[in-house]
């Protein structure tokens, strides 16, 4: 067998695993699966997304966080909608950013270090987040009641449009060092009340 042969039909099983499976593979799972080492099969994967998107497919294969997904390209959204049920848009409100956000840089972090951050109660917020599918239980603290440990999904790498939480912003201290003194201010002045 002809080695571009070869790869055509090493492409096409990788096509058929990542449109059959719907998910994101992690990329160890795929290369076992086509029996190549996984250098090799991420040089292929990559190689067939810069095709996808040269040749103006409708679909495009993404990487997340060491994993690849097939998926349709947002600019397609409009044709879909036609033929499927609208998807409900999650409204992601500023108390759920700020959760998510704490969640996303913490991780595994628990619901009650999630509200000594906040200073309120975080049920409602996490329990949406969770519900969002962008957050979810990631296992418990050995501790007294072992509470529950939350992360990020794949959801919300997706959503962010990130390939993994290597991407997210850095935070600079100088900044979080203000927004420390501005959360004791506001905590001083509603005592002061």
């Amino acid at each position: 067998m002809n080695v571009e042969l070869q790869l055509k039909k090493v492409e096409a099983m990788i096509e058929a695993i990542l449109f059959t499976m719907g998910e994101a593979v992690e990329l160890e799972r795929i290369a076992a699966a086509v029996e190549h080492d996984v250098d090799t099969t991420r040089k292929i994967i990559r190689n067939m997304m810069d095709r996808y998107e040269a040749e103006e497919r409708g679909i495009q294969i993404i990487e997340l966080d060491g994993a690849f997904q097939m998926c349709t390209k947002a600019q397609m959204y409009e044709a879909i909608v036609k033929i499927a049920h609208v998807p409900k848009k999650h409204v992601l409100t500023d108390v759920l950013l700020e959760t998510l956000s704490i969640i996303a840089y913490k991780q595994p972090i628990t619901k009650i270090e999630i509200e000594a951050i906040r200073g309120v109660k975080s049920d409602h917020a996490v329990n949406k987040l969770v519900e969002y599918n962008l957050a979810c239980e990631v296992g418990r603290l050995d501790a007294p009641g072992r509470p529950i440990l939350f992360g990020t999904t794949e959801e919300f790498l997706r959503y962010f449009g990130i390939h993994s939480l290597e991407d997210l912003p850095i935070l600079n201290p100088e900044k979080v060092e203000d927004f420390k003194n501005e959360a004791e201010e506001e905590v001083q002045l509603t005592l002061d009340i």
